[in-house]
């Protein structure tokens, strides 16, 4: 099963097709994160196509902020040459927390119980006249 699964899932990670179609392709830079950026070719506007091998399961959320203003031509060069250096007060990126046990949750959901804040008297509901 593990010889088999890279080949033919691509939410495992790059597939076959994409290795193979990296080729001649420059590898312009990694991230934090482990994940691989690369450029080559054109795309039908005449702007350069860039990929990304993510590093573990491939989650359009954990591409850091500054990759991904590279990612989609906002900056022209690599984030470490194009980018000043971060701030002191700036904290590093979360990926999307959604459908773990770490995703936020309201108060009221259910998954915290359920109990709600009791209303605060100054809601008065509609009646036909």
């Amino acid at each position: 099963m593990g010889i088999n699964r890279n080949p033919f899932t691509w939410w495992n990670g790059a597939s076959i097709g994409t290795i193979l179609g990296l080729r001649g392709k420059v590898k312009v830079g990694e991230d934090h994160l482990g994940n691989v950026y690369y450029e080559g070719g054109k795309d039908v506007h005449g702007l350069p196509r860039r990929w990304v091998i993510y590093n573990g399961p491939n989650d359009t959320s954990r591409i850091p902020p500054e990759w991904f203003s590279w990612m989609h031509h906002q900056i022209d060069d690599v984030p470490s040459r194009a980018l000043p250096p971060a701030r002191a007060w700036q904290r590093p990126a979360q990926p999307n927390m959604t459908g773990t046990a770490l995703a936020y949750r309201p108060p009221g959901a259910l998954e915290k119980g359920g109990h709600r804040a009791p209303a605060t008297g100054d809601y008065e509901a509609w009646t036909p006249e």
